[in-house]
């Protein structure tokens, strides 16, 4: 059941602290596209950089390309996304709203929002094919010899290069091609936030193999990429795998997981994971006339590969994480000894957008700031942190719960004077290290700091 108060939440806090904003907001938006701000980028940044380095830096089996988002035209006829890749699409007369007509089900009407699209007893058209690619031109000519297409999909770069980058990683089937990027379909009804947009980022890994070994890499995958999400804070539990029947998926598919997670407005797709049989590289051949077997020199085969393709999106990932992340909870400030509601984002420390805020007890005593100076300075080149003397340090420790910091590090008093008392008695140069979700306060040296908070982040 959807939990529309805690969704407006979400996207509340998401612009009251910087995450995303609504794209071109000033001239009342643009539907479907969104903008991410200070902690948004960053926290996308390191999603994207921990994908990348679970699939690329701990792997020897899968290198990395970056292909272009304009292709060749013939890419695009030779893949079918020309003829076909389109989405059923009604009109209501009533409204004038449009709507995908698969989806008027569960889409709410505009003008009866307690009611859906289907039960609303506006006047529906007959469904019409309406194709989801961004069509535009290349040249200075706007005819059809020089039309193009925003890519829909990354997938097919890395498909069009398999030779070339076969050749050049100097690999041996199974072994993989891994690409982030942006995509770009003209949706016809974005909805739920960042999750259903026209202009989104994917993670993919086309992995080529031999053709009888589909079924097992796609196992293999499966496990592999549920792994990963719990690494990023999501867990196991709370998504859904589900196995998509042979009527429902693509023609050439012969096997498709959907790991779906379990959003405020319902669960939905986070990935989907195919084993693609031969198609693409097989299409791509046809129509160039190009070769793109693989020679196997141990068996002397020369074959077209097989491909398993894990496929994320960036921002529905993002998306699941702020969703994962978010509390609300009743404590007792640590300073005035009152209850209060505390908002806090729970992130993974590796995805975490700063990793610790660095605090002077009061800000007009110079030896204080100097030496938050000093740790700043310390841990500035090893992770993203953030500087804040404006405020009770209590405010400030609340500020950064809403923004996801695992760490506040307080420099105090103490820190010049030394320890009156405790293990470190005597002591100058200690700080107070607070943890976000326990709120729990520990005494540590300086020197310690940095060894410490790498090996929690990593």
């Amino acid at each position: 059941m959807a939990d529309t108060k805690l969704m407006e939440k979400i996207v509340a806090l998401c612009k009251r602290r910087g995450f995303i904003f609504q794209s071109s907001e000033i001239y009342g938006g643009l539907n479907g596209a969104w903008d991410y701000g200070p902690l948004g980028v960053e926290l996308k940044r390191n999603i994207k950089d921990y994908w990348w380095h679970s699939m690329t830096r701990m792997r020897d089996d899968i290198v990395g390309m970056d292909g272009a988002i304009l292709m060749n035209r013939a890419v695009w006829k030779a893949t079918g996304h020309e003829a076909t890749f389109s989405d059923p699409l009604i009109d209501c007369k009533t409204c004038k709203g449009r709507f995908r007509a698969d989806q008027i089900e569960d889409t709410p009407c505009p003008n009866k929002p307690s009611k859906t699209v289907k039960t609303c007893g506006g006047e529906l058209t007959e469904p019409r094919s309406f194709n989801l690619m961004f069509k535009t031109y290349v040249g200075p000519v706007e005819d059809d010899s020089n039309v193009t297409y925003l890519r829909p999909e990354t997938a097919q770069a890395m498909f069009v290069q398999f030779k070339n980058i076969l050749e050049v990683a100097r690999k041996k089937v199974p072994f993989g091609i891994a690409q982030v990027g942006k995509a770009f379909r003209n949706e016809i009804n974005p909805r739920n936030f960042t999750f259903r947009s026209r202009e989104f980022e994917q993670m993919e890994v086309e992995f080529f193999i031999k053709p009888d070994t589909g079924r097992e890499w796609l196992e293999k995958w499966l496990e592999a990429r549920l792994k990963w999400y719990e690494e990023i804070g999501l867990p196991r539990a709370k998504i859904h795998v589900y196995e998509v029947p042979e009527a429902d998926r693509a023609f050439y598919s012969k096997g498709t997981y959907d790991l779906e997670y379990e959003f405020p407005f319902g669960v939905q797709e986070l990935e989907g994971i195919a084993y693609r049989t031969d198609y693409d590289l097989t299409q791509h051949m046809k129509a160039s006339g190009k070769p793109l077997e693989y020679f196997d020199d141990e068996t002397k085969q020369k074959y077209i590969p097989h491909v398993v393709e894990p496929s994320a999106g960036v921002d529905r990932t993002l998306l699941a994480v702020l969703c994962e992340a978010f509390a609300e909870e009743q404590v007792t400030d640590e300073e005035s000894g009152k209850t209060e509601t505390r908002t806090v984002l729970r992130f993974a420390p590796r995805i975490a957008p700063v990793k610790a805020g660095i605090f002077p007890l009061v800000k007009n005593k110079p030896e204080l700031v100097a030496k938050a100076q000093e740790v700043l300075a310390l841990l500035r080149p090893e992770m993203a942190v953030f500087y804040d003397e404006s405020g009770a340090i209590g405010r400030r420790y609340r500020r950064q719960d809403e923004a996801g910091t695992p760490f506040g590090v307080t420099i105090d008093f103490e820190t010049i004077e030394g320890m009156k008392e405790g293990p470190f008695a005597g002591q100058k140069n200690t700080v107070t290290l607070r943890h976000r979700d326990s709120m729990q306060q520990e005494r540590i040296k300086i020197e310690d700091l940095l060894p410490k908070l790498k090996a929690a982040i990593r």
